[in-house]
């Protein structure tokens, strides 16, 4: 069982279900006038934490940072709705649909709530003093402040709801203190890293066409005749007078050769780079006031406001 003392551990800490799933965040705890006994948690839950959903924290327990709860994730979710913001209270009718929906008896609670000993709340002016169906109120509070329900009135047997609602620390109800705690709610933004997208390499290959100039060379003949001089006769006459003959010149030429080689020109990795921006988040929160009321005092001279009308009356 959680302890009044252990409230300021819970709110805005996770909050997992019976398979150690995280469900949210807890915001609220509602607690019994009584005995300042906490009964409920709300826990915000859905994208970006726009639900906020009662769950009985009788059967939780604190395990390390956060609170572990004996219910699964889809009931708590789909609990029916109370407004957080309507008074800070709990009426009969929105209880008894929580405890339906959560599987536990009304009629039980009830009977173990007038147990005798320490287990059982509603002893003493608590308890009402009709039928027996008389139920408590149920407060709100957060980390520094709570809204105190309204308890049974006696002889009735019926909650008088929205009647009687005190402001105290962590849920008690003042006794005699004439200071009252003004509490707002603080907004906390953090980050959550998602997966936007995958960038992968990969290789393969294309066939394009390639044209560069190389030169060549070839031989071609040309025939040269020169005159039979003193120099050259002895080789011009070295044959028979009149005869026939032919003599052959083999040509040559090159043609360009084409070959392929592969040879390594690059390495491509791939490599992530953060990059830090700035996002304006807009949320909405929640502040308490006080503000100073003053009851006109009826003097000597009739009904006057403030000191300056009791003093025209009594002149």
């Amino acid at each position: 069982m959680i302890a009044q003392e252990q409230i300021a551990a819970i709110v805005d800490h996770p909050v997992h279900d019976a398979q150690g799933k995280k469900i949210g965040d807890a915001k609220h705890v509602f607690v019994d006038d009584v005995t300042g006994r906490p009964e409920w948690v709300t826990v915000k839950t859905g994208l970006f934490g726009t639900s906020e959903s009662f769950v009985p924290i009788k059967d939780a327990s604190l395990v390390d940072d956060h609170l572990e709860v004996p219910y699964p994730k889809d009931r708590i979710k789909d609990a029916p709705h109370v407004d957080v913001d309507g008074g800070g209270h709990l009426s009969t009718r929105e209880e008894r649909r929580l405890y339906e929906h959560y599987g536990i008896a009304w009629d039980e609670a009830w009977q173990r709530a007038n147990q005798p000993g320490e287990g059982g709340w509603a002893h003493g002016t608590a308890a009402a003093d009709g039928d027996g169906e008389g139920r408590r109120g149920q407060g709100l509070s957060d980390t520094t402040s709570g809204i105190g329900g309204a308890g049974a009135q006696p002889g009735t047997g019926m909650a008088d709801e929205g009647v009687g609602m005190s402001r105290g620390g962590l849920g008690e109800s003042r006794t005699g203190d004439d200071a009252m705690t003004r509490s707002e709610e603080q907004m906390h933004v953090g980050t959550e890293q998602v997966e936007t997208g995958r960038v992968r390499l990969r290789k393969y290959v294309v066939t394009e066409d390639v044209q560069q100039t190389v030169p060549v060379t070839h031989e071609e003949v040309r025939v040269e005749r020169e005159p039979i001089t003193e120099a050259n006769r002895d080789q011009a006459l070295s044959g028979p007078e009149i005869s026939e003959a032919e003599r052959e010149v083999t040509l040559h030429e090159e043609r360009p050769v084409v070959e392929t080689r592969a040879v390594p020109v690059e390495r491509v990795s791939l490599r992530t780079d953060e990059v830090t921006e700035e996002e304006t988040v807009t949320g909405r929160i929640r502040k308490e006031r006080i503000d100073v009321e003053t009851e006109a005092v009826e003097g000597d001279g009739g009904l006057a406001e403030g000191r300056g009308g009791a003093e025209e009356g009594r002149t």
